[in-house]
């Protein structure tokens, strides 16, 4: 396995230095590449390590857009692996992984007084080795919401909540259970993370005010006392975060949007790794064609998300076909975008007024951030637990369809009334309203002075200090 980084012999002996591990998918890697800008802005040096393809692709958002001068600090540590154990077998590709990296972070750890290790949860199993490092100090990062760790907590070792347990009995079958979502090894999880000796905390994109009440029930059950530090939401960490999105060239669906009444059109998208299948693209079209609502809906063709080395962003096969005529009837109304469109600033453009989406925690964030409500399908893992988050604790959304009932085609006619609902009803106003003030909230507390700012602040301190 070959490890590409050149800055490795230029290094000199530094105070501390952050070693960034995420888990090399999509949904786990961005935040923490949002994060490794943030700390390295405080002038400490952030070595990213991932997939040559995955970092390949980060790279590209950093071009041609504004970047801040600490920038430089960022270091894109390259790991390949040979394409044929890539596609044979995913365990045996992480455990490679961890090992290259476990040997890099040794490397590090004699250029620096500190070496400080960043690292997705998920990636415990395969980073034990760097318990011989003297001068380490780790960190575990959650992707997912308090809400969900603190609620599968729970249905894993079975502690009593009457607050929740209330809810889950309002609920019924539509409250997801683990083996609905997570699957039957989560347990062994948990007590894998439990048991691991070197936390020196856990870090979520989540911020205090939302989650205080998940964040204190779950150290009382689980008799945990980790410092846990909120530093979401994390594209708001920097304040030029939002150029991630280049805008170099203003997206069609921005220009789109500026020709639109205030809170008009709904947002459609699914993440970076959730596809449709045919039929279903083909009810979610004419369900969006008979709201006769405004829309801008992202289209994926399926892709390969495996873990190799290639980059597979063009050559892709299972393109989506659209009904016939669709987009010649909706001219004008609805816009349908390939693949990619900039997400953060679609939900930030005035005339958003609502988000159709998986409901995946980093799209979450983005939405109440920018105080946009929330039509939530979920498909799996954490999805289902942010929906009852989003539409039965915070009262921000409404669910598309019921979660008992996932194996199912949505029909147009549910999808139609979600758009309806979300678009055109007091009930849907209410939820935006509620929104428009969750978001006033975040941008108070991130701004100078606020609980959220202090707390970012308040983690570099815990990293760099003695």
């Amino acid at each position: 396995m070959a490890i590409n980084n050149s800055s490795e012999n230029n290094l000199q002996l530094n105070e501390v230095i952050v070693a960034m591990v995420p888990w090399p998918e999509h949904g786990h890697l961005n935040p923490l590449f949002l994060l490794s800008r943030f700390i390295a802005s405080h002038n400490i040096p952030v070595h990213f390590f991932c997939l040559t393809a995955r970092n390949h692709d980060l790279k590209k958002r950093l071009q041609g857009v504004r970047r801040n001068a600490t920038d430089e600090n960022l270091h894109f540590c390259d790991l390949s692996v040979p394409k044929t154990e890539a596609e044979s077998d995913k365990d045996l590709l992480l455990d490679n992984l961890g090992k290259s990296i476990c040997e890099k972070c040794h490397l590090l750890s004699k250029n620096t007084k500190r070496l400080v290790i960043i690292h997705d949860c998920l990636m415990i199993t395969y980073i034990r080795d760097l318990h011989s490092i003297p001068n380490i100090k780790c960190y575990s990062f959650h992707s997912i919401s308090s809400f969900v760790r603190y609620s599968t907590f729970r249905q894993v070792l079975h502690t009593v909540d009457e607050d929740q347990d209330k809810l889950i009995q309002e609920l019924g079958d539509e409250f997801p259970t683990v083996e609905s979502t997570f699957g039957p090894h989560l347990e062994e999880y948990i007590q894998e993370e439990r048991e691991w000796k070197l936390n020196s905390g856990v870090v979520l994109n989540s911020f205090r005010e939302l989650e205080d009440k998940y964040l204190d029930s779950f150290a009382i059950h689980a008799e945990d006392i980790t410092p846990v530090w909120c530093l979401g939401p994390f594209h708001m960490l920097l304040e030029s975060s939002v150029d991630l999105y280049n805008k170099s060239a203003q997206h069609v669906s921005l220009e789109f949007l500026d020709k639109q009444d205030v809170n008009s059109v709904i947002f459609v998208s699914f993440g970076t790794t959730t596809t449709l299948s045919q039929e279903q693209v083909n009810e979610l079209a004419l369900g969006l064609e008979q709201s006769s609502h405004k829309f801008i809906w992202v289209v994926r063709d399926a892709d390969d998300e495996r873990l190799d080395t290639e980059n597979n962003s063009e050559g892709k096969d299972g393109k989506v076909v659209l009904p016939q005529g669709f987009e010649e009837r909706v001219e004008g109304r609805g816009m349908v975008v390939r693949n990619w469109a900039p997400q953060l600033e679609i939900l930030g453009h005035p005339s958003t007024g609502g988000f159709m989406s998986h409901c995946g925690w980093n799209s979450c964030m983005e939405s109440i951030s920018m105080g946009v409500p929330i039509a939530s399908w979920p498909v799996h893992v954490d999805q289902p637990y942010n929906t009852v988050f989003i539409t039965n604790v915070l009262k921000i959304g409404i669910s598309v369809w019921k979660w008992s009932r996932r194996e199912e085609i949505v029909p147009a006619a549910a999808l139609e009334k979600a758009v309806k609902t979300l678009m055109g009803t007091p009930e849907g106003e209410e939820m935006r309203q509620r929104a428009v003030d969750l978001s006033n909230k975040i941008k108070n507390s991130v701004s100078h002075g606020g609980l959220a700012r202090k707390e970012m602040e308040s983690f570099i301190s815990n990293i760099t200090d003695n």
